[in-house]
């Protein structure tokens, strides 16, 4: 079953043409990494998706529904900076925030949201610290809260931008098996990453994007070096090519 669909869509941000005639498809049980250079449009694309930013041409379903509609079967898991470390709050209060469009800005939590969230941060490890301030958390700390946050609203869909950046091969390999059992549970995944030797081999799918989709397959499908020089914008890049083991 088709989880979201992107049928020709174009975003224009400041009076400028970021993305269009972009075409992807996620299904429930996959893992699609989404992957290009900087400024491809990428965090764009997750933020259209979740109805931040306008979209000026196509459509975006998730579940068959609008993005607004759409939002409470969407987790997402920003990139670590985006957050607020330095607001005065534990762990558990930092993953309640992710039920909040479920519970309402002036609604307490109920015992659903309490379990709910009871289950997120079983899952990232990380209920002997629940009652711990997010200001004193490491790296790979903050960035499960993130993630159980996005958890704690038991998704269909779980947009991640760049959930591997600047963590420790533990928390790396912790996070890595957590996104295998949520796709065996029948989660959507669609995350961005610069790691491109990581996400040809845990993504079953790899969407190259540079303000539109120049290639969409298996890690197979996508072996000829051609197709990432030219998602890339480069004419040629050795660093590329050895990151990816592929050779011209």
């Amino acid at each position: 079953m088709t989880v979201l669909s992107i049928e020709g869509v174009g975003v224009e941000l400041g009076g400028r043409l970021v993305l269009h005639d972009v075409d992807l498809r996620v299904a429930e049980s996959e893992q699609v990494g989404l992957i290009g250079p900087n400024g491809a449009g990428k965090t764009t694309l997750l933020r259209a998706m979740l109805g931040l930013v306008p979209i000026r041409d196509g459509a975006i379903t998730i579940t068959g529904k609008t993005p607004a509609q759409a939002r409470g079967s969407i987790g997402y898991v920003p990139q670590r900076h985006e957050f607020a470390w330095d607001y005065p709050v534990d762990v558990r209060t930092a993953a309640m925030t992710g039920r909040t469009h479920r519970i309402g800005w002036f609604r307490r939590p109920g015992e659903a949201d309490r379990d709910a969230v009871d289950q997120a941060l079983q899952r990232v490890d990380l209920m002997a610290l629940s009652r711990r301030p997010i200001s004193e958390l490491s790296g790979g700390q903050r960035q499960r809260v993130l993630v159980a946050r996005a958890l704690a609203l038991q998704p269909r869909l779980l947009l991640l931008d760049e959930p591997f950046t600047g963590l420790d091969v533990p928390t790396q390999e912790i996070l890595t098996s957590l996104f295998h059992e949520l796709t065996r549970e029948g989660t959507a995944i669609l995350m961005t990453t610069h790691d491109l030797p990581a996400a040809a081999e845990t993504c079953g799918r790899l969407c190259l994007l540079n303000e539109t989709v120049v290639a969409d397959g298996t890690p197979e499908e996508l072996r000829d070096p051609a197709i990432w020089l030219r998602a890339f914008g480069v004419a040629r890049s050795e660093q590329l090519l050895h990151s990816l083991g592929v050779t011209r």
